[in-house]
């Protein structure tokens, strides 16, 4: 009966694993990731020593390292991670699909839990993703290194396209510097006498180089001293007409950005003017040539100037429609300028009416606007307080749980007391399992003291009629008390099996207790739910 004892102790203190139900469909979608990730490259997936985690995490980095996007990641010397490092790796990954503009969207604790019906899709978009780059990554190396080959060495069969290349290539770049080649931008008028240092001004000064710089030899071998004073007067002379040149260019430069119409107009009417003599002048030579020519050489003559006079007219009618044109937007920019000037007026009034001081009703609105900025102030702050009043009233709402909340405290009050009185009985029953044990030892140390006793006694009590007499009557007494012994433990064992009894009975009443305990709580239940259904019948719309 002792030996029973352990194995039941044993079998109660025994801990229930629980059960722990696979999806067939998680596990399957699971294995073809893997697949997908051997497919594509990824063999650390084949170590058996990984964590499904770690499978999925490193398969995921990987392919976004493949398609040249980098994430903060080390899972070369951090495996078999804790569940907020998990959290936070898997949040650094799904911040990185929407940046690869992934179709698919994943929450990070989906990962974390190896949701493997949503992860696949990502998993497969990311491999094809993968296999695409490193397909434009090796194109691109290859004709990269085939470019690079071609620089240094060709084929003999391909010497004919090369030669072909290199002339026409020749042929664009004569193109294009004869297209991009130097040219004159400024021309003298043809009829116009020039002597060689007024052509040798004007290139100097077309090609802007310095003329102090530029020294003209002498034609002549002359002494030293008469050739430096020439050459100091040429240089002399050179820089002042150097200085009159600049300096009227710059004039005109200044002056032509600030031209008015006025003066465009006067121009204008100064070349009519000039125009207008010449053409007497030629009327009154074409006449004095008719008298004095004959017909032949003289009609020859009346026919240029006629044409002369027809191309001045035709000047003249065209610089004075410019001027015309001038005038009319002489007077645009003038009557603009009056309203400007006039707004400009009606601006300075104002601003000089709001300098002297405000009217009486903009100091009646500023008056109002202050009321009412005191009154929103007012407002503002009895909201404030509304609103620390609503959280402090939040904050003790919050504080109270809620029946949900106290079904759950409950069933989990429940749990502990269970939990404390199955390890309360165990150690109970450990304890009863000592004592008994104990008392077991005691019993079986006396009788082997008593059976050493008798032994060592026997031969000296046989040896005498007296002496066996006493050994005789010492046995008697021990056996007695054997008896006596084992007559208190069966009473012992009465009482306790009495207890037990009394006990079983106790429990069932109490059990009964129960069952109408529970039954008289659910008619409660069923009545409390007649009574709200009642009272929202009388309240009613």
């Amino acid at each position: 009966m002792l030996n029973d004892v352990p194995r039941r102790l044993s079998r109660s203190s025994e801990t229930t694993e629980a059960d722990v139900r696979e999806d067939e469909e998680q596990t399957k979608k699971f294995q073809d990731i893997i697949d997908l990730l051997l497919a594509a490259g990824y063999f650390r997936a084949r170590i058996k020593g990984l964590s499904n985690f770690d499978k999925v995490i490193g398969g995921m980095t990987w392919c976004i390292e493949s398609c040249n996007f980098d994430v903060d990641i080390d899972l070369l010397f951090r495996e078999n991670l804790t569940i907020g490092q998990k959290i936070s790796l898997t949040e650094k990954i799904v911040a990185m699909l929407p940046k690869m503009n992934c179709p698919y969207r994943i929450e990070p604790h989906q990962i974390q839990g190896l949701d493997c019906i949503h992860i696949f899709p990502v998993i497969q978009w990311l491999v094809k993703r993968s296999i695409e780059t490193r397909e434009e990554t090796a194109d691109f190396v290859r004709s990269f290194a085939l470019s690079q080959f071609h620089k240094k060495h060709s084929f003999s069969e391909d010497a004919c396209t090369v030669q072909t290349v290199t002339e026409n290539l020749i042929k664009n770049i004569q193109l294009v510097q004869k297209s991009y080649e130097p040219r004159r931008l400024f021309k003298h008028k043809d009829g116009v006498k020039r002597d060689e240092s007024t052509r040798y001004f004007g290139t100097v000064l077309e090609y802007e180089a310095p003329l102090y710089s530029i020294k003209i030899a002498s034609p002549a071998k002359t002494p030293s001293s008469d050739v430096k004073e020439n050459e100091n007067k040429e240089e002399l002379k050179e820089k002042e007409n150097t200085e009159q040149i600049t300096g009227n260019l710059a004039a005109i430069e200044e002056n032509s950005a600030r031209l008015s119409v006025v003066a465009m107009g006067n121009m204008v009417g100064i070349q009519a003017q000039e125009i207008a003599k010449v053409a007497e002048k030629y009327a009154t030579m074409s006449i004095s040539e008719t008298e004095e020519s004959d017909a032949t050489s003289s009609s020859a003559a009346l026919t240029a100037l006629e044409n002369q006079r027809t191309a001045l007219q035709s000047r003249i009618r065209k610089l004075t429609k410019e001027k015309d044109a001038l005038a009319a937007k002489h007077l645009d920019l003038t009557e603009k300028l009056n309203e400007s000037r006039a707004k400009r007026q009606a601006i300075e009034r104002k601003l000089q009416e709001i300098k002297n001081g405000t009217s009486e009703e903009e100091e009646d609105r500023v008056k109002e606007y202050e009321a009412q900025k005191e009154a929103v102030t007012k407002v503002r702050l009895q909201l404030a307080k509304k609103n620390r009043a609503i959280a402090s009233l939040t904050r003790q709402l919050d504080d109270v749980p809620g029946r949900s909340e106290l079904t759950q405290y409950q069933r989990r009050f429940m749990e502990l007391y269970n939990q404390v009185s199955a390890k309360h009985k165990e150690t109970k029953q450990y304890y009863t399992l000592y004592n008994t044990l104990d008392d077991t030892k005691l019993y079986l140390s006396k009788e082997l003291s008593l059976l050493n006793s008798i032994q060592d006694n026997y031969n000296e009590a046989m040896a005498s009629i007296s002496g066996k007499e006493q050994f005789l009557e010492q046995f008697e007494a021990i056996v007695e008390g054997v008896k006596r012994n084992k007559a208190k433990m069966e009473k012992r064992c009465a009482d306790e099996k009495n207890r037990r009894d009394a006990l079983s009975r106790q429990l069932v009443t109490l059990i009964e207790q129960q069952r109408k305990y529970v039954a008289a709580v659910r008619q409660l239940t069923i009545e409390c739910r007649k009574n709200e259904a009642l009272l929202a019948q009388l309240r009613g719309p």
